[in-house]
């Protein structure tokens, strides 16, 4: 196996930030209005505008109770006997280089919070994530070739494709990460191809996250459901819009766009192109079928628009791996979550034995390393 694994989703999350990320971060004429730490009940929370976004990790709750949210990191430190770390390890770069070093990853792929920015004003939202991704960008020079940001793109056509040509003019960007579950229009919307003309043009690798609490639901916080929340959301961040990129003629107009599905799972893949393969079939051997349907945009057959175009990440999964006649050698990439509470940190030579031990080691080197040097351009 190969000593220099390339990690394609690990994160950022808004626990470890900085502090002064937004005071300082936004415009002058926007700082009274940052989201910044307050105590809501005793616990740093991260507020913006009245509005609770996600607890901070910077400092003790009141009363002095150590907080633990970094869960693998913890549980892997605390096994090892070693001493307890910074909670916000994961945001310091030589602490958290010296936990990729500790699992044999040579490179990560960080993506931000997993939930969106909750501010209500589409222009400040915007304002914030170009904040954050100055941000990250900056972290990751650090060690440009083992710490690859992605940046956020906002929802909308007009504001991802002003952060994307800003970001472009900035410098050090591969990959872009649009919160697909809240977009707005849906891809259906031709107010989308600018944005998808630039990654064309520019090589930069546009991907979709699972998003957690993409939109409102039943409340089952503190419920036994809550821990297959999820599970479930996949549907809404992955589904619909993946089949919009075939149905739209999205990946068909723009040969060279790549898009990676990350942290949505594999095993649901293979079932969706093939119910798509079959439609396709009947809109041009069945033409009576598309009869009073106005006929489609795809000519080519979604599989080999998938194949050409489509990168899906997987952890610890034996599913992915007996799919690979599916996906093809070339298709899929590891990832460790780092620091996530499912991460396979900092074991993840031994999930990736335990998973591709039956593998060639030229495949498995392709799965941990090779295909996303050559997507990144590493």
């Amino acid at each position: 196996m190969t000593e220099q694994l390339i990690s394609c989703d690990d994160h950022m999350d808004l626990s470890q930030l900085p502090a002064d990320l937004w005071t300082t971060g936004l415009p002058a004429s926007l700082r009274d209005r940052a989201p910044r730490i307050e105590e809501r009940d005793g616990q740093p929370m991260w507020v913006c505008e009245g509005k609770v976004w996600g607890r901070w990790v910077g400092k003790p709750a009141a009363g002095g109770s150590a907080q633990r949210p970094v869960k693998a990191i913890y549980d892997a430190y605390d096994r090892a006997g070693l001493h307890d770390p910074s909670p916000r390890r994961a945001a310091v770069p030589e602490l958290r280089l010296a936990d990729m070093d500790r699992d044999g990853v040579e490179t990560q792929v960080i993506f931000g919070p997993v939930r969106q920015l909750a501010a209500d004003d589409p222009e400040f939202r915007a304002a914030c994530y170009r904040a954050y991704n100055d941000f990250l960008l900056d972290f990751c020079q650090t060690a440009p070739t083992r710490l690859i940001g992605v940046p956020m793109l906002p929802e909308t056509p007009q504001t991802a494709l002003a952060e994307l040509q800003r970001l472009l003019a900035k410098g050090g960007v591969r990959q872009v990460v649009l919160m697909i579950a809240n977009i707005a229009p849906s891809l259906a919307d031709r107010a989308w191809e600018p944005l998808w003309h630039l990654l064309e043009e520019s090589g930069v690798v546009l991907s979709w996250h699972i998003m957690a609490f993409a939109k409102p639901g039943p409340h089952i916080a503190g419920k036994a459901a809550s821990a297959f929340e999820n599970t479930k959301l996949f549907l809404t961040n992955f589904v619909e819009p993946f089949v919009d990129l075939f149905s739209w003629g999205v990946l068909e107009r723009h040969p060279k766009m790549r898009v990676v599905l990350a942290e949505g799972g594999a095993g649901w893949l293979p079932w969706l192109v093939q119910e798509l393969d079959h439609h396709h079939w009947k809109l041009w051997e069945a033409k009576d079928y598309w009869a009073d349907k106005g006929g489609a945009e795809l000519v080519t057959k979604p599989s080999d628009l998938f194949k050409r175009q489509v990168y899906v990440t997987f952890q610890d999964d034996h599913v992915a791996m007996a799919l690979i006649p599916f996906f093809g050698e070339d298709n899929l990439l590891w990832a460790s979550d780092y620091p996530h509470p499912d991460s396979v940190w900092p074991y993840s030579k031994e999930a990736i034995e335990r998973q591709m031990g039956h593998l060639a080691p030229e495949l498995r080197r392709k799965l941990t390393h090779d295909n996303a040097a050559k997507l990144l351009g590493l």
